[in-house]
């Protein structure tokens, strides 16, 4: 079902119910109206029955008046039918009703008074008593109103049709007016799919709903472009990165094809070379692989107990330090975070791993945590001003950085694992150790378990 039946559909079927609707009242305000006038004046004529003698052969137009005893004689008679209901109100079984009969072709309206015993009624020969119970029957015909009714019916029937004949055509023409502007939209939007052009924007219009689509597809289209461009990038810069490495096997490789020509020592440095070499290359495929997680990780965001997950990233970072006799000193203060151990414990290790690797030997580190912030500062020489603005950027290495091991990626892990859980990172000097400092600051969640920026 496309969407332009849809809105035909809903155009006509509103239209459609509006008009049964307004048919409907019409009618039952019509047929009330008339029956509650004939009703009146019924009711009327019971309240004033000497209007009316027993006896008297005389009608009104249209209108009968009968007294009905209780064994079901009409006086007057006539051609009304006395059926079990009037006999049973005559009987004085039951009480005063008003309902439609038809009977000889034509449509009456009765009423049927009950009267008890010894009441009085008048005569032609002047008041008289019934000793027994019995029923006052006013009878009108209704037979032109009824036929009022009908010819209503017809005349609705035609204006509903005439109605619905309408509806149609304006859905038509509301449909097409109402969709033109989205059939524009869409075909624009047909066209940046089949060009495959993700630099080309479309006007966004006002600020109804169609400029809002507008918008939202522009914004899509910067999202996408930006993904296609940081995914090529990525692409590039690990080919570079793993073309050194790579490079550097393959000629070590084929020095060792001569091993038996080379000297013991010579032998050992070069396979101690390789065996570096696979680490660096090891390392970089682990660091593709977290950074392929994208802004977003599996799984649901869990409470964490932050200076837990600092104590278990010392805990392992220390062993590291041991070699190059480093201290490492913390100090900690609970708080609770949202996130994901794995990610937080990635990017806290990866500030330590960094630390320890610019920290010269007999160093320090110092870690704090509280509150939702973690800081990690050390004993290096520290990030020059200028390349502040670079440290997260994916394969960058400052000038000091590139005759060290490793990619280039451990401090885009941290920004892409702190972005995710909400909070900021952010690299200055330290102005107590002199070195870079780092500071990654979380929401943290209340005992109440609402989430705090503060």
């Amino acid at each position: 079902m496309t969407f332009r039946f849809r809105v035909i559909s809903a155009t006509v079927g509103v239209a459609a119910l509006a008009v049964v609707l307004a048919s409907l009242a019409s009618f039952w305000t019509t047929r009330n109206a008339l029956l509650h006038s004939v009703d009146v004046s019924l009711i009327q004529a019971s309240q004033s029955p000497a209007s009316h003698p027993v006896g008297d052969e005389s009608r009104v137009t249209g209108a009968y008046f009968e007294l009905v005893l209780a064994n079901g004689t009409a006086i007057p008679t006539s051609n009304v039918p006395i059926d079990p209901t009037i006999r049973a109100i005559a009987k004085g079984h039951g009480g005063q009703i008003l309902r439609t009969v038809y009977f000889g072709g034509e449509s009456y309206r009765e009423l049927v008074v009950p009267l008890a015993a010894n009441s009085v009624v008048i005569c032609n020969s002047g008041p008289c008593r019934v000793p027994s119970t019995s029923a006052e029957l006013f009878v009108v015909n209704i037979s032109g109103q009824i036929g009022e009714l009908r010819q209503l019916v017809r005349t609705l029937l035609v204006v509903a049709a005439g109605g619905l004949l309408l509806a149609l055509g304006l859905g038509l023409l509301i449909a097409r007016a109402a969709l033109r502007p989205l059939e524009k939209v869409t075909n624009e939007i047909e066209e940046v799919a089949e060009t495959s052009d993700l630099t080309r924007r479309i006007d966004e219009g006002g600020a109804d709903e169609l400029g809002r689509l507008r918008r939202v597809f522009n914004r899509l289209m910067n999202s996408v472009q930006s993904s296609e461009n940081l995914q090529r990038q990525l692409v590039a810069d690990a080919s570079h990165e793993l073309r050194t490495p790579l490079t550097s096997l393959r000629t070590n490789a084929q020095v060792l094809s001569r091993a038996s020509e080379l000297p013991t020592e010579d032998l050992h440095q070069l396979t101690n070379d390789m065996v570096t070499q696979v680490d660096e290359l090891a390392a970089l495929v682990t660091d593709l692989a977290e950074l392929s997680r994208g802004d977003r990780s599996e799984g649901a965001l869990v409470q964490l107990h932050l200076d837990e997950c600092v104590d278990e990233c010392v805990d392992t970072a220390r062993t590291y330090a041991r070699i190059k006799d480093v201290a490492i000193d913390v100090e900690v203060e609970p708080s609770l975070v949202s996130g994901r151990q794995d990610r937080l414990v990635r990017a806290i290790s990866n500030l330590l791993t960094n630390a320890i690797k610019f920290t010269p030997a007999a160093g320090r580190i110092v870690v704090r945590s509280s509150q939702g912030v973690v800081t990690v500062s050390d004993t290096g020489p520290g990030i020059a001003d200028d390349e502040r603005d670079r440290v997260f950027d994916r394969f960058w290495r400052s000038a000091a950085a590139r005759s060290l091991p490793g990619s280039g990626l451990g401090l885009s892990i941290v920004a892409q694992v702190v972005d995710e859980f909400g909070g900021t990172v952010r690299v200055d000097r330290d102005p107590e150790l002199g070195g870079a400092r780092f500071t990654i600051v979380l929401p943290t969640i209340d005992a109440d378990g609402t989430e705090s920026n503060d």
